[in-house]
């Protein structure tokens, strides 16, 4: 997340704090808004037709329709939607939060200019924090139903399910209307996950030259410290890690990998 880093250094002072929790706040007051006159639901969705006409408001007033109109259920959506926002905050702070905020509603807006037929709503980009907040947290738990136990991350990968449907078995403009409209958090998540992934190969291709140096008999060692060269072998108790540089030290030269990393 360097390009993330630099950005803040540069617009930091900018960021909304608490940005989630005003959007649930005006959830909250559109709400109660729709309920005096439900016609008004027609005059906030992201219709680009309309903005093309001058009803500029629509590029943000979709954001603030609840996603439910019964009290209990938008009450638990919206508490639920308060703690992934404060979780991601405080993990990311308030600058981050707004990148990853605002580029999801931008990915709608291109959604809805370019892909989508009809109108726009926020489902998606409400989804992208939620998927967010079950891939920095994943052990965290809920209570479904208010009695079972569940980590986020399982109810993160149910939720996405319906999107890897849609890109599997879709016609195009549904397709892209779920990658699209996620751009956020492939944009923040997806080189992280590609460095897991060479990571596993990594580990994986050592492990099968750790195994054949067993069987004809080598002395191949699982773990080497890039800086000194110390092994397991040198000492029984010497820990390692494999730090952001996809490299190995020993943890007297774990430093090393951190100051090379701020360096990069």
């Amino acid at each position: 997340m360097n390009w993330l880093d630099r950005l803040e250094r540069h617009f930091g002072r900018y960021a909304i704090p608490g940005l989630v929790r005003i959007v649930i706040g005006l959830n909250a007051l559109v709400w109660a808004l729709l309920h005096t006159n439900p016609d008004w639901h027609d005059a906030l969705v992201l219709d680009p037709g309309r903005v093309m006409q001058g009803e500029v408001w629509r590029l943000v007033s979709y954001l603030f329709i609840p996603p439910a109109m019964d009290a209990l259920w938008l009450a638990l959506a919206l508490y639920f939607l308060w703690i992934v926002g404060d979780g991601l905050e405080q993990e990311w702070g308030s600058f981050k939060l707004n990148v990853f905020y605002f580029t999801g509603m931008i990915a709608t807006t291109v959604v809805a200019f370019f892909i989508a037929q009809g109108s726009v709503d926020n489902r998606f980009l409400n989804l992208s924090l939620f998927l967010a907040f079950a891939t920095v947290f994943p052990e965290f738990e809920v209570l479904l139903f208010f009695i079972l136990p569940v980590k986020v991350k399982w109810l993160g990968w149910l939720a996405a399910l319906p999107v890897f449907w849609s890109v599997l078995t879709g016609p195009l403009p549904i397709k892209l209307t779920a990658i699209v409209s996620l751009g956020n958090y492939l944009l923040f998540f997806a080189p992280h996950f590609w460095q897991m992934a060479a990571s596993n190969r990594e580990v994986a291709r050592r492990r099968a030259r750790f195994e054949a140096g067993k069987r004809d008999g080598e002395s191949e060692t699982w773990h080497r410290c890039v800086v000194c060269g110390k092994t397991e072998r040198d000492s029984p108790d010497l820990e390692f890690r494999v730090a952001d540089d996809d490299r190995e030290y020993c943890m007297e030269h774990l430093s090393q990998a951190e100051h090379v990393k701020r360096k990069t």
